[in-house]
């Protein structure tokens, strides 16, 4: 009799915790776009997720959309502070942000600013994560690239691009004037560091998605914390002095695991979230 009663409760407490996770599910996933983009280009991505993960909520924020979106990158992040800080309250188990070319140099200032953020996993998607110095298919037509730096110092952060404009040639200029990347990279003084430091280390995994073939992220290895130096060859990520002073956490991470690189070839910029390999092979997996 106490066997079959031990046996008895034995399935009831296997029932309960396959009910808890049937119940729980997955994480929510909330996307936030890139420049000149907005949440309704998304669409192919989130059918993607809930496929992959039926029950999903995947919330693309309609925030800064499309002209919008060229605002300065410190306005939008209070912007988005506001719908982020909302649907995380609602969400006490945590969420994954999802972010997509200047998308993610927006989640990295949410990141940093927010605290006690409840972000599990940060998945930048082709993001100009350590700068970027060219755009040919949005800038070329417009001025050379040389001459955006000389833009940017005029009219400071006004204009987006400019929050994460870098020459390697004009270096002194970037440091001085650079108002918003040069802070999360900890190339400045700022008193918040080490808070920003400690709100960043909050994340438990990041996932950096790039490739050769993108035409717009310049470098392209950018995309995972690359850049180039001054004769324009690519310093690595772990050789950047950020990384080797781990001015913002990024080598902790690394060090502890949590740091994943995804590198697909034949993907153009436009095309990275829509793109159904970059899913299967960088993305799914992350959003459980």
């Amino acid at each position: 009799m106490m066997e079959t009663l031990q046996v008895l409760r034995g399935s009831l407490l296997l029932l309960l915790l396959v009910a808890g996770v049937c119940i729980e599910g997955y994480k929510p996933v909330i996307i936030v776009h890139g420049l000149f983009s907005g949440p309704e280009e998304y669409h192919t991505l989130i059918d993607n997720i809930k496929k992959a993960h039926p029950g999903t909520e995947v919330n693309a924020i309609s925030l800064y959309n499309y002209a919008e979106s060229t605002v300065p990158l410190k306005e939008q992040v209070k912007g988005f502070t506001k719908v982020l800080t909302d649907i995380m309250n609602k969400n006490p188990d945590g969420i994954h942000l999802l972010c997509y070319s200047q998308g993610g140099e927006i989640c990295r200032g949410l990141l940093s600013t927010i605290p006690n953020h409840n972000v599990d996993t940060f998945i930048a998607l082709s993001s100009p994560l350590a700068g970027q110095y060219g755009a040919t298919k949005f800038l070329k037509w417009l001025v050379p690239k040389k001459w955006v730096y000389l833009i940017c110092n005029t009219v400071g952060s006004k204009i987006s691009i400019c929050d994460y404009w870098k020459d390697p040639h004009h270096m002194t200029d970037y440091l001085k004037n650079n108002q918003y990347l040069t802070l999360l990279d900890g190339e400045k003084p700022n008193k918040d560091m080490e808070a920003w430091r400690n709100n960043f280390l909050r994340l438990k995994k990041l996932v950096l998605i790039g490739g050769p073939d993108d035409e717009v992220i310049t470098p392209w290895q950018s995309s995972h914390f690359g850049f180039y130096d001054s004769n324009e060859r690519i310093v690595e990520m772990r050789n950047q002095e950020f990384y080797k002073k781990d001015k913002f956490g990024l080598k902790t991470m690394d060090d502890r695991g949590d740091v994943s690189v995804c590198v697909r070839a034949g993907v153009r910029h436009l095309k990275w979230h829509s793109d159904q390999a970059v899913f299967n092979s960088c993305i799914e997996k992350w959003l459980t």
